[in-house]
């Protein structure tokens, strides 16, 4: 089974108004995040989704309940909403998981 992990990053949160990993975590709610195609065909609802914060050392690991397409990027790649649900928080175990310069990536 896939495991979809998402950067809620903490530079970003005041930067460009983004969510911060504890808003986003109580929400169930990652949004705009931009997932190349290749890796959206990995993933399906009831996958595993890990939420991170690189700065913090946060993490929380829940399932995805669904991925809604938003708006695409200025190069066309499609942005998602990722609802997950189940979210708990759990010791930071992702200090080395590469993520791609979007902040996502399937394990």
């Amino acid at each position: 089974m896939p495991t979809l992990v998402i950067h809620a990053p903490h530079s970003e949160v005041k930067q460009n108004q983004k969510q911060s990993f504890n808003q986003t975590v109580a929400t169930g709610r990652g949004d705009g995040y931009a997932i190349w195609q290749s890796l959206f065909q990995q993933l399906s609802p009831g996958d595993n989704v890990v939420v991170i914060c690189k700065v913090h050392q946060k993490q929380a690991i829940g399932q995805i309940k669904e991925l809604v397409p938003t708006v695409s990027t200025g190069s066309g790649m499609q942005r998602y909403d990722v609802i997950m649900e189940n979210l708990a928080s759990v010791p930071y175990t992702h200090g080395d998981t590469r993520l791609n310069r979007n902040g996502v990536t399937v394990l």
